[in-house]
């Protein structure tokens, strides 16, 4: 008889005790015995976090077999891929191998192919090897078994679309999904890092949420991108800015909305620093909102201060209710977002 764990998973935290598992420096990533109340899953990819990946490519110059070596090194040393810089992890997906016997009730049989909806940076792993590291999606194939405690979220893949589709809009299902609920009828919004993965869904629900009397403004960082986003037609305006110089950000942000400040911003960038170029441009009593893993609250809440600036600042959650539902909903409705997704990501 299997022996029950704690619902959000600390019968699995070694260091330090009484920590949770996503603030734990190690966990046990034992794949030899297993809780009541635990879903055990053959992992075939890894989705390393934006801001992660970009860590471990930075460090790695680039380097196959170095970004390899690091992600190895982090699951052996804490049980799970979690970043020590940045402290974020990603997402995974694979076949269900066991279900704890107090689950059994659960919409889910064994060989259903899931995407974890909650952080590597909490879930137990262990990696027997990494098969592949595709740079260009920050996709990572592995030959692994990871642990989904009883609390941990998931979607079964959909049947109407590729798995390595679902999973790059899955990645980030948090960040349309809170702009789904954030942006009203008229508001103004501005999106940086418009032209990643979650910047696209980003625009394209601000876009529809806003309506024919909003605008949305999204900001690039190259040409290239930009362009992308301008024959996308997901936002009003496109401007090329540096989310590292504020105000930068702040001037060409005005100009593109008719000298007004916005009513919200949304941060999707994969870099740090980018939080006053957030703040600056919004209203006071508005919106802002970092799903960026990079952003240091810190910096967030005292450079908000430093300036006067009284709005409602929030943290990007990567679960926000029906947003798996709401993000594969996006590559339905949009067929050159779900082409360019296919093109990009897959």
């Amino acid at each position: 008889m299997e022996i029950k764990g704690n619902k959000y998973g600390t019968h699995r935290v070694i260091e330090p005790q009484g920590a949770m598992p996503q603030a734990a420096q190690k966990i046990s990533n034992d794949m030899s015995k297993f809780y009541s109340n635990e879903i055990v899953v053959d992992v075939i990819s890894l989705n390393i976090d934006s801001a992660s990946f970009t860590q471990l490519k930075s460090e790695a110059n680039g380097d196959e077999q170095k970004i390899a070596a690091k992600i190895m090194s982090i699951v052996n040393e804490r049980g799970k891929m979690q970043n020590p810089v940045t402290g974020s992890g990603g997402m995974l997906i694979g076949k269900v191998a066991h279900i704890g016997e107090d689950l059994a009730n659960r919409d889910l049989k064994v060989g259903d192919k899931i995407a974890s909806l909650v952080s590597l940076s909490l879930t137990p792993l262990k990696i027997e090897k990494i098969t592949a590291i595709h740079k260009a999606i920050e996709r990572v194939d592995v030959v692994a078994k990871a642990v989904l405690y009883e609390s941990g979220i998931y979607a079964k893949l959909p049947d109407d679309m590729p798995e390595s589709l679902a999973l790059a809009a899955l990645d980030v299902a948090g960040a349309p999904a809170q702009a789904a609920n954030l942006v009203k009828k008229d508001n103004s919004v501005l999106v940086l890092g418009a032209s990643g993965k979650s910047g696209i869904l980003v625009c394209y629900e601000a876009k529809k949420q806003a309506g024919k009397n909003g605008r949305v403004v999204g900001i690039a960082s190259r040409e290239e991108s930009a362009k992308k986003l301008i024959e996308l037609n997901l936002c009003d305006e496109v401007i090329i800015a540096d989310a590292t110089k504020p105000i930068e950000v702040l001037e060409k942000s005005l100009a593109a909305n008719g000298g007004k400040e916005y009513d919200i911003a949304i941060n999707c960038v994969n870099i740090p620093n980018a939080e006053m170029s957030t703040i600056l441009p919004v209203r006071d009593d508005g919106i802002v909102y970092f799903f960026s893993m990079a952003t240091s609250f810190t910096k967030a809440a005292l450079g908000a201060e430093g300036i006067g600036k009284d709005v409602t600042m929030i943290i990007g959650n990567g679960y926000t209710k029906n947003h798996a539902e709401i993000t594969l909903n996006e590559l339905r409705e949009n067929k050159q977002i779900r082409e360019l997704f296919a093109k990009t990501y897959c």
